[in-house]
């Protein structure tokens, strides 16, 4: 993974974040153990799709960047958030933008 790609990913992850809290979807306290072991994609069993991006996604892609390891080859993340929230939600719109950008960031990389 090169830098700049690194870097450009590092700043969107940090986009998303400040969504989530802007949005009011951060929370202070985590999940249990059992809820964030679940192996359903995005944990839809067991967290909201709020917490997976937190608790899940944003610290696997931390990792993944600190270790400079590559990036994923696809990401879709968009397409589960708007289902979740909606295309057309206007208080999500900062959320599924930065997803979107998210996605087509680690397409263009490919």
């Amino acid at each position: 993974m090169s830098a700049a790609s690194s870097a450009l990913v590092a700043d969107q992850l940090l986009l998303i974040e400040r969504a989530l809290r802007v949005q009011g979807l951060w929370e202070a306290c985590a999940p249990s153990v059992e809820a964030l072991s679940s192996e359903q994609p995005f944990c839809v069993d067991t967290l909201d799709f709020s917490q997976w991006l937190q608790w899940i996604f944003l610290p696997r892609m931390k990792v993944i960047i600190e270790a400079g390891a590559d990036l994923p080859a696809v990401s879709g993340i968009l397409p589960m958030a708007e289902q979740v929230y909606g295309a057309d939600n206007y208080e999500a719109a900062a959320l599924l933008k930065a997803l979107g950008d998210f996605d087509r960031l680690i397409s263009a990389g490919r």
